[in-house]
């Protein structure tokens, strides 16, 4: 759904160097892009065509600059025939006499090559340029390559027997060449004058005919091939049966493929046929009775479609030919001289409104697709005009749709049609538009737009082409004086027939005069109205620049030329734009105009912004609803990699317009699905439309001519969303259904807690109980719709409503999202909906969905209609109910009905039970004889029976309770299977023996489950001491378990011996300490106590302990044993430091391999493709296999020896790591793991400090000094090491001279606080001066 229209017109004049010189044939440089003509007095013009419009282009007042250079032939010959030859940059030139010539068009010179007997018809050069195929007049054809070397030479009618009376001068061969596309193959139509003619298609090679077909009646030589190569066009006459010419296609085998008619007079010659180099438009110059036009058709759907006609007057003898390197360039010039470029484009034929007006010759096939999709050449209606139409504007306004046309002759048709929704009557029938009543002819009028309701402005390319007849005084009174631009806009005021009535067509009585008229420097490549202003438009001149009209301001009193408002930088483009649209959209809360635009090169752009590089297509979609100005929101782009991108238009603006395509497609590959674009499914479908608001679909046509619909997410989440904004729950609720969008939408935009607030709203729009239903099913608890859509569209921030305020009734609501909900639309469905069958079934499904499902008051409900049924009720109100039978049913298919079975039991109620069974189809031996047997218990025991069947165990104990003390054992029996029944049963038993046989028990629930605390504590309080002392002495608490001896009252010789076997149990433990505590408080043995705090480690302690008792001996065991001790951790200590300093070096010079590696694949443009596993497994050479060994099992810290903890943390770190392998693509951080582990803990700190306390109070100040001094060192080094290693890891280089130990070991000791939790341990008096005093450090 597209038509052609005229970007631009460029006119430009000839300087002929004789009077009464015409222009006979012409010739095109494609490279330098300049055209040659050859006139009747043999000269050659010379001359460059106009730019592409990507600059702009100013007039000049003189006439074209071109190059005249007369050619000397024979008196009364002439040249009759011509080509450009690129390899040679040379013309070829054909006289009527015969004589092939040779002329370089840059040195002027003129060689002749030969001469063929009848004249030369016709030059044609191979498509790749090496070889040129001639005609004569005799009917001979020579093919030669461009060095003059003859391929073959042959009769273009091989069987002909006719030679000897074609080869006389009387009887003339008129004659065509064209070759196709890829060169292998060209044709000829010839024949005599007067005669039919023959069509032959010849290979390329050796000149043999391929084929060739039954003389018919062509109309002269209007023969071209496609460059395609896919069909060969040509004309048939149809004079002897007074029917017009038509156009057939034939295929390289001479067969015919199809035809169609121009629909002209029997009596019109068409004098030659072109396609476009892109094979996508075909031109014909058909010579009529009065005027002689070029007509150009497209092909679509089978169908062969006129969209532009240009019509020329039999004195001007217009010629053409197409551009052979831009498709949409056709360049016509006249006998006098006049040559015009014309510039077309592609636009599409459907309005903001989706209001299809395609254009086929005299009708215009009118579709509104927000009807329904009817690609042309269907249509709903048509209208029909006098002659072809070159333009069609619309314009909506209200009720009102204003079409205009610019015909072929001039005219101005104009119609006005009632809403859209009404055109149903006009389906199938055509409607006849008649011309404007005017006093003047529009010639060569373009960009027709209207400005408003009464007002149509346009574009004309020269200064007296927009009058036919004399104007009026009044008329000219308002137009400005002359001026030499060729360039004008014009504007045309327009008056309505008095008799038009609203509702109904208006198609004649119309008058149109031209009102304004305005000179502009520069081409116009397009107009867009205003959609911010009435009476507005935006112009686009030739190279981007953008200037405003205004229809209400006199602009032509003004004395410059531009007599149009400047508009802001903003809104021009960088270069010429054929496609341009206005569109209205909010910029930081303001409604503003934007103007978009796409060059011919792909290039989308936004004023001055870029916004894609590779598009190609664009419209607009607004989500409003029943707004009044339509502000677009989203802009949609087609890439040339077909895929539909939606770009949000707040975006433009926030990201400065960056919003390009290139980057995601790089990293999105064809094929790979993604949820920023649509991947087309059909190569080379363009966007033609949108249905806006709720509908959100998108209308695109394929190459074929089919048109789709789709609907894309990201659009229809919008529309969702504006509809849930504006609490059109109904209008949601059907898009969520018709594009099967999860329910959760409605509900999660802005919350389960807002949206209770709206449930009656909310039902009482739907007022669809089966909808309701559906809705209510598809509830989920958690926010589905952030996690699937949060891609197309932002979620607002989820309103915090309480608890409180969203209760409307003594049910609080909880924080469940679908029982809340639920619960709102069920109270909502009993206030909003009449009493019915569908509405109890609605709400039994609402109990059933809730999370847990509130089975039982549903089947409360259902047990409700049973009674009524039972009790033979018949009155009307019982009638607006469903049977209980079909509830129960609704209820079983919603859940599972092993759950609405139990929940059943849970009533306690069997008959209902029963029903439930049979119509859940359970098997009667399975569920009749458990039912009797519960209807032969007590209801107490019955009660207890289902509660514990159904798992509700506090209910069971309730209910067992009441049975009486006879079920005592079977209480107990429930509490020791379910210890969390034990706090309510110490609440149902009041009874002091029973409490504390349940306290008992309890007890020993906690001491299976090794809480041998808690069950301690609960052991007192039924006075169970015995087990209360187990429990202590199993949990380590020995004050606990004297404190029970105390209560039991035992002998001071039991006491000790509880003591000793304690002091051996803690021993075995690992709790030296406090066994040394119990050693001393209770066994009073000194020496066991001292033992005992020196393999604590609590050096303070034993010695304290030693002087309390005046024991020398026990002060000369601690001072030996501390003795020791300080030997071994200076010897750890200094294997540690040498360890650290090993690891570092190694750490060091991995990580520099691994560096200068990875440079030296950069380097080479590899190192993407090499994975860093790889890049350690290449290490591996480098590395010193021996330069690891197995952790040693050998106490290698203080940490390890001076705590069993940290010995077990220890035997863990080497069970997990185990070795470090050279090489290995781990090596790096396992170096740094190891480096970090080999820190010293705080509790082996805290014996250091310890041990260095107690050596001085025994007079070994030196040893403490070595002690503290091994420490230090091996502690500064370690932190060192690792915070250079963690300063190296997110680096890509290592200074040698920074990166060191000693360097690191400096900086700590210069900054370390003195009170720094790490310095704790350090005793001051042993602290060396700072200088020089830490100066070793690891080889």
């Amino acid at each position: 759904m597209k038509n052609l229209k005229v970007v631009t017109r460029i006119v430009q004049q000839l300087h002929l160097q004789l009077d009464g010189e015409t222009v006979l044939v012409s010739a095109v440089d494609a490279e330098r892009h300049r055209a040659f003509f050859a006139s009747t007095e043999n000269f050659i013009y010379s001359v460059d065509l106009p730019a592409p419009a990507q600059q702009p282009l100013q007039w000049s007042e003189t006439s074209l600059d071109s190059n005249a250079e007369e050619v000397v032939l024979e008196p009364g010959d002439c040249i009759v025939a011509m080509d450009y030859l690129m390899e040679k940059e040379s013309l070829l030139l054909g006289s009527s006499t015969g004589c092939l010539l040779l002329y370089n068009v840059d040195e002027k010179t003129t060689e002749v090559v030969g001469r063929l007997e009848g004249g030369v018809k016709a030059i044609a050069s191979s498509p790749d340029g090496a070889l040129i195929s001639v005609t004569s007049g005799f009917g001979q054809l020579l093919v030669m390559t461009h060095d003059w070397e003859v391929m073959f030479e042959t009769s273009l009618d091989p069987h002909s027997d006719s030679a000897g009376e074609i080869n006389s001068p009387s009887c003339q061969i008129q004659s065509s060449i064209s070759w196709r596309g890829d060169g292998k193959f060209f044709a000829t139509l010839g024949g005599p004058d007067g005669s039919s003619q023959k069509l032959t298609i010849w290979e390329r090679e050796l000149g043999n005919m391929h084929s060739s077909l039954d003389t018919k009646a062509f109309i002269g030589a209007s023969l071209d091939w496609m460059p395609s190569g896919a069909k060969v066009a040509t004309t048939h006459d149809r004079k002897t049966e007074g029917k017009c010419p038509l156009i057939v296609f034939y295929e390289k085998n001479g067969l015919q493929r199809s035809y169609f008619c121009i629909d002209e007079p029997a009596e019109v010659v068409i004098q030659a046929l072109k396609w476009s180099c892109n094979s996508e438009l075909l031109a014909a110059l058909i010579s009529c009775s009065q005027y002689d036009v070029i007509k150009i058709w497209s092909c679509n759907n089978n169908h062969w479609y006129l969209k532009q006609e240009l019509r020329y007057t039999k004195k001007e003898g217009v010629r053409f030919y197409w551009d052979p390197i831009k498709p949409m360039h056709l360049i016509c010039w006249t006998l006098g001289g006049q040559v015009i470029t014309h510039r077309f484009a592609w636009s599409t034929a459907v309005s903001e409104t989706t209001i299809a007006l395609v254009i086929d010759g005299s009708h215009v096939l009118v579709t509104p697709l927000s009807l329904g999709l009817m690609p042309p050449p269907m249509s709903l209606f048509h209208l029909s005009f006098p002659c072809a139409v070159n333009e069609v504007s619309f314009l909506s306004d209200n009720s009102k749709n204003y079409i205009a046309a610019y015909l072929s002759n001039g005219s101005l048709c104009l119609l006005v049609l009632p809403v859209a929704d009404t055109w149903e009557e006009f389906e199938g029938s055509g409607i006849s538009v008649d011309p404007c009543f005017s006093e003047l002819t529009l010639i060569n009028c373009m960009h027709l737009t209207w400005i408003d309701t009464h007002t149509l402005i346009g574009a004309c390319c020269c200064s007296d082409a927009c009058f036919s007849t004399p104007m009026m005084s009044s008329e000219a009174s308002n137009l400005p004086e002359k001026h030499d631009s060729p360039f004008f806009i014009i504007e045309i005021e327009l008056v309505c027939p008095e008799d038009s009535l609203l509702g109904s067509v208006c198609s004649s009585g119309w008058q149109a005069r031209i009102s304004k008229k305005m000179p502009l420097q520069s081409p116009v490549t397009g107009i867009s109205r205003n959609p911010a202003k009435t009476g507005s438009a935006f112009i686009q001149l030739s190279g981007g620049r953008i200037v405003e009209y205004c229809s209400k301001v006199n602009l032509f009193r003004m004395s410059a030329l531009v007599q149009v408002g400047e508009v802001g930088s903003d809104y021009s483009f960088p270069t010429s734009c054929p496609w341009m649209a206005a569109v209205l959209c909010h910029q930081n809360g303001i409604v503003r105009p934007l103007l978009v635009g796409l060059d011919d090169s792909g290039k989308l752009h936004a004023g001055k912004r870029l916004l894609s590089t590779n598009c190609s297509s664009f419209t607009f979609y607004t989500s409003a609803y029943g707004a009044t100005e339509q502000v677009v929101t989203h802009l949609l782009v087609t890439t040339k990699q077909d895929l539909l991108f939606i770009v949000d238009i707040n975006e433009i603006f926030l990201k400065n317009g960056q919003v390009t395509t290139d980057s995601h497609i790089r990293s999105h590959p064809r094929g790979k699905p993604s949820k920023d674009h649509i991947t087309v499914w059909e190569k080379g479908a363009k966007l033609i439309g949108v249905l806006h608001g709720d509908e959100a679909a998108v209308i695109m046509q394929t190459t074929r001519g089919n048109l789709e619909c789709i609907y894309p997410r990201k659009l229809v989440l919008v529309s969702i969303v504006q509809a849930l904004v504006q609490g059109r729950f109904r209008d949601a609720l059907d898009m969520v259904r018709r594009h099967r969008i999860d329910f959760n939408m409605i509900v999660d935009y802005c919350g389960w807690k807002v949206f209770i607030k709206s449930a009656v709203d909310f039902v009482k729009q739907i007022n669809n109980l089966s909808h309701i239903t559906e809705f209510v099913r598809s509830i989920k608890n958690e926010n589905l719709s952030s996690k699937l859509y949060d891609t197309y569209i932002s979620f607002p921030d989820q309103c915090a409503t309480s608890v409180a305020d969203t209760a409307r009734s003594h049910d609080q609501l909880s924080d469940n999202k679908v029982t809340s909900v639920l619960m709102a639309i069920r109270k909502a469905l009993e206030v909003q909906m009449e009493e019915s069958s569908s509405r109890e079934l609605c709400i039994l499904t609402t109990l059933a969905r809730s999370e847990p499902p509130l089975l039982e008051e549903a089947l409360n409900r259902i047990k409700g209609i049973r009674e009524l049924e039972l009790l033979g009720v018949d009155d009307a109100r019982r009638k607006l109910y469903p049977s209980a039978e079909e509830s129960l049913k609704h209820l079983l298919w919603l859940t599972e009905p092993e759950a609405v079975f139990h929940a059943a039991l849970g009533l306690y109620d069997l008959n209902l039970a029963a029903i439930v069974a049979l119509n859940s189809q359970k098997d009667p031996k399975e569920f009749l004889p458990f039912l009797k047997s519960l209807e032969c218990l007590p209801p107490a025991i019955m009660r207890y029976t289902v509660d514990l069947r159904l798992g509700r165990y506090e209910g069971a104990l309730r209910n067992i309770v009441s049975a009486g003390n006879e079920y005592h054992e079977d209480c107990m029996k429930l509490l020791n299977a379910n210890p969390q029944l034990f706090p309510l049963g110490l609440t149902l038993f009041i009874e002091p023996d029973k409490r504390h046989q349940i306290l008992e028990a309890w007890g020993d629930q906690l001491s299976e489950e090794k809480c041998f605390g808690d069950a301690a504590t609960t052991y007192q309080c039924c006075s169970s001491y015995q087990k209360s002392l187990k429990a202590y002495r199993a949990c380590g608490d020995w004050r606990g378990v004297f404190t029970v001896a105390g209560l039991l009252k035992l002998t001071k010789e039991e006491i000790l011996q509880l003591a000793h076997e304690l002091c051996d149990e803690f021993q075995a433990l690992g709790k030296p300490g406090d066994a040394a505590r119990i050693a001393l408080d209770y066994c009073s043995d000194v020496d066991r106590g001292v033992s005992y705090y020196i393999t604590a480690r609590e050096w303070e302690e034993a010695l304290r302990v030693a002087y309390m008792h005046s024991r020398q001996d026990l002060v000369d065991t601690v001072r030996d044993a501390a003795l020791d001790c300080a030997a071994l951790l200076i010897s750890e200590y200094q294997e540690g430091l040498l360890k650290v300093g090993k690891y570092l070096a190694r750490y060091v010079a991995v990580r520099q391999r691994r560096l200068s590696l990875a440079a030296k694949l950069q380097s080479e443009d590899r190192f993407m493709d090499v994975e860093d596993d790889n890049i350690s497994e290449v290490s591996t050479s480098f590395s010193e296999m021996s330069a690891y060994t197995t952790r040693s099992t050998k106490e290698s810290s203080a940490s390890v020896i001076s705590s069993r903890a940290s010995k077990s943390r220890g035997a863990r770190r080497q069970k997990k790591g185990g070795k470090i392998r050279a090489g290995s693509p781990g090596e790096e951080m396992a170096l740094v793991e190891h480096l970090q582990g080999m820190s010293l803990t705080s509790g082996a700190l805290n014996e250091l400090k310890s041990l260095l306390v107690v050596l001085i109070q025994l007079g070994k100040e030196e040893i403490a000094r070595q002690v503290q001094l091994a420490g230090d060192n091996f502690e500064i080094s370690q932190r060192a090491a690792v915070k250079l290693a963690e300063d190296t890891v997110p680096n890509d280089k290592i200074d040698e001279n920074a990166h060191t130990l000693e360097h690191y070991m400096k900086m700590l000791r210069a900054h370390q606080p003195t009170d720094s939790e790490t310095n704790c341990w350090r005793i001051k008096a042993l602290s060396p001066p700072r200088s020089g005093a830490y100066s070793n450090s690891p080889e």
